[in-house]
């Protein structure tokens, strides 16, 4: 991928993962609101997606750092990751409506 594409894909990632951790703060602050049952399965929801996320951000790193060759082999697990906290926040906040 050239340079160009490259840094643009990598900005919409970052601009996404920010989007994500917009709505896991509000995810936080429903949790703080809730009844004692509601806000263990909150804290429980946000402690996965944050997993996610920091799986995600560690592709992401490594991603970044590597070489050419191997920047192309690494998208695809980053691709993979994005996809799976994208599913997991909106059913979230599909859940926590």
């Amino acid at each position: 991928m050239d340079p160009v594409k490259r840094e643009a894909y990598q900005d919409k990632l970052n601009a996404q993962i920010k989007e994500w951790d917009a709505k896991i703060e509000q995810l936080r602050a429903r949790a703080e609101q809730a009844d004692a049952d509601a806000k263990i399965e909150y804290q429980n929801r946000i402690k996965e997606l944050q997993g996610k996320r920091n799986t995600l951000q560690e592709k992401m790193n490594d991603m970044k750092a590597a070489g050419e060759d191997a920047w192309e082999d690494l998208k695809a697990g980053v691709d993979n990751a994005f996809s799976d906290l994208k599913t997991s926040v909106e059913s979230a906040m599909d859940r926590f409506k």
